[in-house]
């Protein structure tokens, strides 16, 4: 048996130095591929104009071109009325998975358990429902309030601080980035002590605009105002204007967050936000592709497992940025 067996040994020796002359198939990337190709993916975000759902797309065709499966984009265009018709009709198409953005955490929920019933897998992305599928990918909403917590109650805690008063700018008051972000922001003003008063909390439901008029409506009733949180770095830029219009960006601290976008780096450079929590597109497009990869390959039926991956928090100021923490548009094209 030694014999045959170290004679088998030299023939496999054998067989892989003549194949060194010719290189040798990688024969798990071939099955690998072939178990990708053809395949089909519905994206169904909450709109194609912001940042954050460009980039994803981006990462998601990439992938689609290299891999040979097919991405094809629903654009709802912020109405949640037409995310769900698009939803139904992806699951009547039935896709072999489905990427869903969801705007609130109750709105879809029927049409997922659908389409789990249906044999469709599904990836909830940035924004969760408490329906549960396959994979949730995307941002930890309340680990991003909690550290926005801890930095505001930090500045307004220190000396010099105006008040303990604080605004916070919602978008919907019914979404995940909202309900998850408030719980954890107020649970860490809480564990801070000192007597935090929340003066404001009203929503702009997502509009720059809306934010503007509601930080500066706050801002001539509390001119002590010590900060202003809000939950997404797109509609902030509003609230960041509306402090800086107001001559108060020495006094009052403007805590967001977002998917760091160069225009977001540049509002952190100007003063527009003074504290900057990133969940960078970048690393979820990353992320999204893995858990893609990865249900297009599994055997195992939808609503089998379900999976969730929080993509890591980073906070930005005006003193630590550098030419990588954020990305531009045009890097997604490379």
């Amino acid at each position: 048996m030694k014999k045959l067996a170290l004679g088998l040994a030299a023939l496999a020796m054998t067989a892989v130095s003549a194949g060194a002359q010719e290189g040798l198939e990688n024969e798990k990337r071939s099955a690998y591929m072939n178990k990708l190709e053809g395949k089909r993916v519905v994206y169904i975000p909450m709109n194609m104009n912001a940042d954050l759902t460009i980039a994803w797309h981006a990462f998601l065709q990439r992938q689609a071109e290299e891999l040979g499966y097919t991405v094809d984009l629903r654009d709802p265009n912020w109405s949640t009325e037409a995310g769900a018709r698009a939803l139904t009709s992806a699951i009547s198409e039935k896709p072999d998975l489905i990427v869903l953005q969801n705007p609130d955490v109750q709105s879809y929920a029927r049409l997922i358990q659908q389409a789990q019933r249906q044999g469709i897998k599904l990836i909830q992305l940035n924004m969760e429902s408490l329906t549960p599928s396959d994979t949730y990918v995307g941002a930890d909403w309340q680990g991003i309030g909690y550290a926005a917590g801890q930095e505001v109650a930090k500045h307004c805690m220190s000396d010099g601080a105006p008040s303990k008063k604080v605004a916070i700018t919602m978008g919907v008051p019914t979404a995940p980035v909202d309900l998850f972000q408030i719980y954890g922001f107020r649970q860490a003003l809480e564990e801070a002590g000192g007597g935090f008063e929340i003066v404001s909390q009203q929503a702009a439901g997502y509009d720059p605009s809306k934010a503007n008029s509601i930080t500066a409506a706050v801002l001539q009733q509390h001119p002590d105002l010590c900060s202003v949180f809000g939950i997404w770095d797109g509609m902030d830029a509003g609230s960041g204007a509306a402090v800086k219009e107001a001559g108060m960006q020495d006094s009052v601290y403007v805590v967001t967050s977002g998917g760091a976008a160069q225009a977001s780096c540049e509002k952190v450079a100007d003063g527009t936000y003074d504290m900057y929590i990133g969940y960078d597109a970048r690393m979820q497009g990353a992320a999204l592709n893995v858990q893609v990869s990865r249900l297009l390959q599994s055997d195992k039926p939808a609503g089998d497992d379900s999976v969730v991956y929080y993509t890591p928090n980073y906070r930005l100021t005006a003193d630590n940025l550098n030419p990588g923490s954020c990305w531009t548009y045009e890097s997604l094209e490379n």
